[in-house]
């Protein structure tokens, strides 16, 4: 049965942890690096008006666009915050077609917009779509709960239950309360099996807090890894994580 690479990385829109560097250039060559089949993003922007007449190496696509580049030749977007000048969201890249996807806002009114992007993938060999959301919830606790209890509800409600199912990205729950809302649901975390503990992303150069997350379902980690050494330690505030699942 096949295996994928999959990736997971907060792009913090392209620039580096102080924000005082545009690095999508760099970033771009160092995801490339990975060999990473379905490629999870966020804080990843769709378009910035006044970035791209202060950069000149700002890309004409898309950020996501341009990292996808020749790579991977399937991408979803999901726009979660929107101003005068631009958006952002989150994305999956995919080397295998996305058959369908969808964002869902799950922002709490009055506050930092969230979304959570469901993508259905045809990987040759399975017969069976791998179903990948793509996640990014908010900073205060309340609100990351009722976010967790929305995503429950996909999984439970519209994702078959012996469907192969991966979820990840920037869950910002450094305290891990919610996950026991997600153990609840299935999904079993990828680094706390491997290691018994939950990867350290945050922030990328000195990684203290467990913020990034890759949970499973029906799909098993063969390898697991933090990418925290240069050159990701100065391409974002966040580290990368990297995971090999199986079927």
């Amino acid at each position: 049965m096949p295996a994928l690479n999959v990736l997971t990385l907060n792009c913090h829109m392209g620039f580096d942890l102080l924000n005082r560097r545009f690095v999508l250039h760099e970033l771009r060559e160092a995801v490339r690096s990975v060999g990473a089949d379905v490629v999870f993003l966020q804080e990843v922007m769709g378009e910035h008006a006044m970035h791209q007449k202060k950069h000149a190496s700002w890309p004409d696509a898309p950020q996501y666009a341009f990292l996808a580049d020749s790579i991977w030749s399937h991408s979803a977007y999901g726009r979660n915050a929107v101003y005068p000048h631009g958006h952002h969201g989150n994305a999956l890249l995919s080397k295998f077609v996305i058959a369908t996807h969808r964002n869902r806002d799950v922002s709490i009114h009055g506050h930092e917009e969230r979304g959570l992007l469901h993508c259905e993938i045809d990987v040759d060999g399975t017969g069976h779509p791998l179903h990948a959301i793509c996640v990014h919830l908010g900073l205060r606790e309340s609100h990351r709960r009722e976010q967790l209890r929305l995503l429950c509800c996909v999984v439970n409600d519209e994702i078959p239950a012996d469907a192969p199912l991966i979820v990840a990205g920037d869950f910002n729950d450094w305290r891990a309360r919610g996950h026991s809302l997600l153990a609840a649901c299935g999904l079993r975390e990828v680094f706390l099996e491997a290691g018994g503990r939950l990867a350290r992303t945050f922030p990328a150069r000195w990684p203290l807090l467990p913020v990034d997350r890759i949970y499973v379902r029906n799909l098993r980690a063969t390898e697991a890894r933090v990418l925290s050494t240069q050159p990701w330690s100065h391409l974002s505030d966040h580290a990368p994580l990297a995971a090999r699942v199986a079927w």
